[in-house]
């Protein structure tokens, strides 16, 4: 082929394609054997519309994009547009949005944060009662034993014991846990210690109402107001970052037992027996209790209010060899 001639086709191979023809009919018009021939010559000349195929997702780029353009966020998009995050992200970098839309969006955001936060904590909450309310049905009833038993380990965690340093062998319990303060007054009376001996004060910080946390921890323990001694005031330390300075803070109760050497000497007796009956032949028998998934670490129960709801009733009255010989 000529030049002139070659030429001459590359003209018309141009002219035919922005007239809108395909490559191959081209080809067939000039009778060129060779698509690709055609193609060198009309290089830089876009193809037809009608020869382009249509992509899968065409349709959802453009409800995407629309979607974009009225300030909706991906999460929004993706609700309707079912492609994934990065794909959706190379669709819409380029498409503008207002300073006003991005304020509403980050907006959302936030209060989106805040409702999942809210959502998640209600399961918390809500998974806590479920386990605590499961272990607690599994106590069942308190028989006389197991009150003695609990209640001698309970003082000995939270009483005041004797020191090398300190010889005064006194029944004395400081607690700000009202649960724990019914199950110790509850476990006192099996003993057959009468509330009559028992005395009672309240230690408190200074900016905390002392007259109505002396009557709430008289309705708690049972113990009459005119067997309060003078409450223990704590000066507030402004450096101090407290957190119990609502209106449910009402300090410590600490209970003494008037004439209790005797009985505080059974209580390290008690303790001791129990100490060494440790490995006796319930070891290595479980009870069934505890948590039921391995890992689990839910929040100690609280005594519920029904159990020992105020001085102790509950209990039938002491047997004789539980009964603590007054000094």
């Amino acid at each position: 082929m000529s030049c002139e001639r070659h030429e001459r086709k590359k003209e018309k191979a141009r002219e035919l394609r922005w007239l809108g023809f395909s490559t191959p009919q081209i080809a067939k018009m000039l009778a060129v054997k060779s698509p690709r021939t055609i193609s060198d010559w009309t290089e830089g000349i876009p193809n037809p519309e009608w020869t382009k195929r249509p992509r899968a997702k065409d349709d959802l780029r453009v409800v995407a994009r629309r979607m974009r353009q009225e300030g909706r966020s991906y999460r929004e998009i993706r609700a309707e547009v079912p492609v994934s995050k990065s794909t959706l992200s190379l669709w819409l970098k380029d498409v503008p949005i207002s300073e006003e839309q991005r304020a509403l969006l980050r907006q959302r955001s936030v209060d989106g944060g805040e409702r999942r936060a809210t959502a998640l904590r209600a399961r918390r909450i809500a998974s806590e009662k479920r386990i605590m309310g499961e272990a607690a049905e599994e106590i069942g009833e308190l028989s006389a034993r197991e009150l003695f038993l609990t209640g001698v380990v309970l003082y000995w965690a939270e009483g005041s014991k004797q020191k090398p340093w300190r010889v005064r062998t006194s029944v004395t319990l400081i607690n700000s846990d009202p649960s724990m303060i019914r199950l110790y007054v509850a476990w006192l009376q099996l003993l057959d210690i009468p509330i009559a001996r028992l005395t009672a004060y309240v230690s408190i910080h200074e900016t905390a109402d002392v007259p109505a946390a002396e009557t709430y921890w008289s309705k708690i323990s049972g113990i009459p107001i005119d067997q309060f001694r003078k409450a223990t005031i704590k000066k507030h330390k402004p450096r101090t970052n407290r957190r119990n300075t609502g209106a449910d803070y009402r300090g410590c109760l600490i209970i003494r037992v008037r004439r209790s050497t005797d009985l505080y000497r059974h209580i390290a007796g008690w303790y001791g027996g129990i100490v060494g009956a440790i490995g006796g032949s319930a070891k290595g028998r479980p009870l069934g209790f505890g948590p039921r998934n391995e890992g689990s670490n839910p929040s100690p129960p609280a005594i519920s209010g029904s159990t020992l709801s105020g001085p102790a009733t509950l209990f039938e009255p002491p047997t004789p060899y539980l009964a603590a010989r007054a000094s």
